[in-house]
This record gives structure tokens, C-alpha cells and sequence, in this order.
């Protein structure tokens, strides 16, 4: 293995794994919420784009057995930044929509893959000690690419627009900023990226081979005890954050005629994409924390209690329409602090379900019914939100909270689970 200081290729890396999810999911959002598209429409389009997540690890075999690991980051980098270019490059035109979809839906699949590739490679370019050490550092540097996207690049978008008065011309210079940042990754990591020697593909494996694999790790994953309640916590867990995820900021920055607060996209990317992110990670920092010296158990009620009943701040909001950017902080940081302290229990059951033979490939499937799980009511929650309003919207929201808690009630865990010294 060629030595490299994985300081110099890990905290890019995840940098590189974040920031593409960030514009399929958030900016896009926003995007096309500038660019006249319904609330309906964008949450519709945009919640679709979660699918290569949903299917992902049906594919992720032939990541392992075809070429290396290394190849498919390089490869996929090249491809997610031509897919930003492709973006930028179709939002002036007339086609703007159908062009732009076609270029999320290229980068969401190339997304998906990197993060299969990345996270391989991760446990091929460490040891254990190593891979221990740099994870809490790979989650800090994936926050910042949160962080720059919902954050400062959305604000930038907000200032291109001010300057040049074209609302499709400054979204299409941001993102060749976007496939400019990309293309600059693409080339530090052909150099960074160590070439580890067991990151090499599988040529003893035939297809049928790997068709019986798949087939037996889906077999023993749906003849898990308590399958049936397992699935439903991952896919009803979250809800209410399901519906709530596509239209908070087009909350934010509706005008408060259609209900919303009007802010501008400076104030949406300091509110959400900085100050909500933060919350969130430090909630789910505080979560880890608790459950490492009591048990996922002891912690489960009032993780699901933080995840839901914060969501009350948006009803607050819908009433009050307060033009105050420390109140609208101050509530957004509440409730983003919250769901990151209880998305912990869900990201902790996901590894207590997948315990066991094919943990691995276990593992895979349940991120798929997460991605699912925000897919699903994402699809429909713009068409909601539409028909009755953003404060009754944000009630039904919140009456939805009530599956969390019955589907928590269902699930069985062992008390020793998650606490330290305890696997």
C-alpha cells in the first residue's frame, strides 16, 4: 500500500460524500422554488431523487467485485462534477426543467455510488485504530459540506442574484462554482487517495454467484425476529420529519401572503443551512453521549419526545409570520437540536436490527427504507401543503407524530444495547 497521511484524503473525502447530497436534496429545493415551480412540484420532483439511495444496495455488490475502490470515487467525482456543470449549464435554457431533473437524477446515482465506494475504502485505507480515530472526523467534515451548501452557498446564490438580477443565471453560475469545487476534488484525489493493497475487484465470482448472495441476504433480513415491527419503525420513525423536510424552507422564504416568513435566501442560509445544521449536529452529538452510558432502551422515549414535539415551533412560526431572524433562529436551532438528539435512537436501531449474519449487507437494506422513509410522504407533502395551508399543514404535521410513538412502543430492545462496554 502506497502510505499517505490520512489526513490528507479522509476529511475530503466525506467532504466530497456530502456535498452532492446537499444539492439533490436542499438546493434543488430551493432552486427550483426561485425558478416559479409549485410547492406541490418541487417537493414531488425533488423527493423522487431519493431513490438511488432507496435502491442502492442492490448494486452495491458490483461496486465491490468490478474495479477498485479507488476507481469508482475517482470515476464518480469526474461524473458528479460534469453532473453540476450539466445543471448549471441547462438552467438558462429553455428546456431548464427537463435538462436540470436529468442532471439531478445523473448526480443522485453517481451520489450513491460514491457513498458505497467511499465508505469501503474507508475501512481498506485504515486500520482499525485509524478507523476509530478519523470517525467522528469524517462526520465533522460531512457537516461542513452541509454547512457550505445549505449554508453559504445558498446565501451566495442569494447575493448573485442581487447583483446580476437574473434568478436563472445566478443559480447557473452557482452551480459551475459547484461542478468547479468537484473537478478540484476529482484532481487532489487522484493524488491523495492512498492505493491500499486489498482494494482490488472479485474475479473469482460469477453472476449467478452473486444473484444467490443477494438473494439470501434479502431472505435473512425479512426473517429477522420482530421483522414486521422493525420495518414499520424505519419507515414511519420519522414521519413527521418526512413531511416537513421539503417544505421548511419553502416556509421560509414563501411570501407572507401565501403564509409563509419571507426571508430572503442570505437569511434562509444563515437560519437553516448554518445555525440548523449546527444544532442538529450537536444534538446528535448530546444523543450518542446518553446512550453510551445508559442504553438505547433508557434513552428511547425522550429521544422520541425531542424528535417530535419540537416540531410544534413551526406551527408557532405559521401563526406568528415573526419577521425577528433571532426568534426564527432560535426556533429552527430548537427543532433541528431535537431531531439530531432523536435520530440518534433511529440510526442506533438500524444497527441493532442488522445484527448478525450479513450485518453488513443488513445494514445496506435498512439505509434504504430510511431513504424510503423520507421519500415517501416527501412525495405528497407539497400537494398537502398546497391544499390546506402552511399552518394547518404544519397541525397535520404534527398530529403525525403520533405514529412515532406508536411505533416506538412496538419495537423490543435489549436494555444492555448501545452502553458502553455493551455491544
Amino acid at each position: 500500500m502506497k502510505q499517505r497521511n490520512p489526513w490528507a484524503w479522509v476529511p475530503t473525502l466525506y467532504f466530497a460524500e456530502g456535498l452532492p447530497y446537499v444539492a439533490v436534496m436542499t438546493i434543488s429545493v430551493v432552486m427550483y422554488s426561485r425558478l416559479g415551480m409549485s410547492n406541490t412540484d418541487v417537493a414531488l420532483y425533488t423527493s423522487w431523487l431519493y431513490l438511488p439511495w432507496v435502491i442502492k444496495p442492490f448494486w452495491s455488490p458490483f461496486v465491490d467485485i468490478i474495479k477498485t475502490k479507488r476507481w469508482w470515487i475517482l470515476a464518480m467525482q469526474l461524473l458528479l462534477g460534469a453532473a453540476l456543470g450539466g445543471v448549471a449549464f441547462t438552467i438558462p435554457g429553455e428546456w431548464w426543467l427537463q435538462g436540470s431533473l436529468f442532471f439531478f437524477w445523473l448526480m443522485a446515482f453517481s451520489s450513491a455510488t460514491h457513498d458505497i465506494a467511499a465508505d469501503g475504502f474507508y475501512m481498506l485505507g485504515l486500520d482499525s485504530h485509524q478507523q476509530s480515530f478519523f470517525v467522528g472526523i469524517r462526520s465533522t467534515f460531512y457537516r461542513l459540506a452541509t454547512i457550505l451548501g445549505q449554508g453559504l452557498l445558498v446565501s451566495l446564490a442569494g447575493v448573485f442574484e442581487v447583483m446580476t438580477r437574473k434568478v436563472q443565471y445566478s443559480w447557473s453560475l452557482l452551480f459551475y462554482l459547484m461542478a468547479a469545487i468537484f473537478i478540484a476534488l476529482w484532481l487532489y484525489h487522484q493524488w491523495a487517495l492512498p492505493r491500499p493493497a486489498e482494494d482490488k475487484g472479485v474475479e473469482h465470482i460469477t453472476p449467478r454467484q452473486l444473484c444467490l448472495e443477494l438473494w439470501d441476504t434479502v431472505k435473512t433480513f425479512f426473517k429477522k425476529e420482530q421483522v414486521i415491527v422493525g420495518l414499520l419503525f424505519m419507515l414511519l420513525y420519522r414521519a413527521p420529519e418526512g413531511l416537513l423536510v421539503k417544505i421548511t424552507p419553502l416556509f421560509l422564504i414563501g411570501s407572507k401572503e401565501s403564509g409563509g416568513l419571507a426571508l430572503s435566501l442570505q437569511e434562509l442560509g444563515l437560519v437553516q443551512g448554518t445555525l440548523g445544521v449546527i444544532g442538529l449536529t450537536l444534538g446528535g452529538i448530546l444523543g450518542g453521549i446518553c446512550v453510551s452510558r445508559g442504553g438505547l432502551k433508557k434513552w428511547l422515549w425522550p429521544m422520541v419526545c425531542a424528535i417530535t414535539l419540537p416540531d410544534a415551533v413551526y406551527i408557532y412560526l405559521s401563526y406568528a409570520q415573526s419577521s425577528n431572524l433571532i426568534v426564527v433562529s432560535s426556533c429552527i436551532f430548537i427543532e433541528q437540536f431535537g431531531y439530531g438528539f432523536g435520530f440518534t435512537a433511529y440510526m442506533l436501531y438500524l444497527i441493532y436490527y442488522s445484527r448478525g449474519e450479513h450485518k453488513t449487507s443488513h445494514y445496506a437494506l435498512c439505509t434504504a427504507f430510511m431513504a424510503l422513509s423520507m421519500m415517501l410522504p416527501g412525495m405528497i407533502a407539497g400537494w398537502l401543503q398546497e391544499s390546506v395551508g402552511y399552518r394547518a399543514f404544519f397541525i397535520i404535521a404534527m398530529v403525525s407524530c403520533l405514529v412515532t410513538f406508536v411505533v416506538a412502543s412496538l419495537v423490543k430492545i435489549d436494555p444492555a444495547f448501545g452502553r458502553k462496554g455493551e455491544k
